[in-house]
Order: structure tokens, then sequence, then C-alpha cells
């Protein structure tokens, strides 16, 4: 059952790897990109509102013109390690599909690159790295020039526990 699950999810991720605009940027020294769709804004830093008892990855919450939006940094999720934010941070404003509702969200990255049109002749599913490590998250690989950009699938970085659990903020 698990691994006809895991085909399913297989053959899904692999029609949504498109032909496509992806908004990259930096985290330590690697690349990765995010559909353009699913940016809804990118901004500088600002005051974030620390909420007591949520995971070290979430920053906070922070006021976009009146509305409340949860800030995640993207470092501390992918347990990178907690850097000192520079003028070139930034966080982008992602719109995250879950089960229950359409979430907004702030992730922070180091800085914002490019917006990339990719192709999918340009795109490698993934590599198996063992069963012990969850890659759901990641839709494929892009080979550029530069090396490798790794794709996000947003709606997957965070559980849908940790999506509710933002949406509760």
């Amino acid at each position: 059952m698990a691994t006809q699950t895991k085909a399913m999810e297989q053959a899904i991720k692999a029609t949504t790897i498109k032909t496509g605009k992806y908004l990259t940027f930096t985290l330590e020294e690697e690349e990765y990109g995010i559909g353009i769709l699913k940016v809804k804004e990118i901004i500088g830093m600002m005051p974030v509102t620390s909420v007591p008892r949520t995971p070290d990855f979430v920053k906070g919450v922070i006021n976009l013109r009146g509305k409340v939006i949860p800030v995640v940094d993207l470092r501390l999720k992918f347990t990178m390690g907690e850097i000192p934010y520079t003028d070139r941070t930034c966080i982008i404003v992602v719109e995250i599909d879950s089960d229950t509702a359409t979430v907004l969200i702030g992730i922070v990255v180091d800085a914002v690159s490019e917006v990339l049109n990719i192709r999918k002749e340009e795109i490698e599913d993934t590599p198996k790295f063992g069963t012990a490590l969850d890659t759901n998250y990641i839709l494929g690989m892009a080979k550029m020039e530069g090396g490798v950009k790794i794709l996000l699938d947003i709606d997957r970085v965070l559980s849908q526990e940790e999506v509710i659990q933002l949406e509760n903020v």
C-alpha cells in the first residue's frame, strides 16, 4: 500500500514539473527555485513579532498592509543554522495550498537572485538518497550553466500539520 502511494505521489510530482518561470534565491551557497505563480510578493526584512510556543523555524508574524502573515526561516526549516540577517535578506510571500485552505506565508531567504525561464528538458528528477530521506518537497533539479538549482514544491516544504499550526498563529 505504501509503495503504491509513493508511486502515485511521484507520478503527480512528475506532472507538476514543467516549463515555466521560477523565482530563484540562495540559502547558504545553494540556489533554489519556486514556481513564480506561487510567489505573491518579495519584501525586504521587516520587524517580525515572535509568537510563543512555535517551532524554531517559525520566526513569528508580520503585518503586511493590515494582513497578519506567519514567517518561516527556510534556513532553519532545512536545518542549515541561523545567521544574522543582511541587507540582501528577503521575505518571499508565497501562497501555499494545503488540504484545508490556501495560506499566505512569508519565507526568509538569504537573497533573491532572478526569475528564470526553465524548460522541462533542463529539469531532472530528484536523485534517490535512500528511503530514510524525504525529498517530496523537491520538484526536481534544474541543470543550468552555473550548476544545479533545486526546484522546491513550496506546498510540500511544510507538513500539513505545520501549515495548520501556522493558520492558527
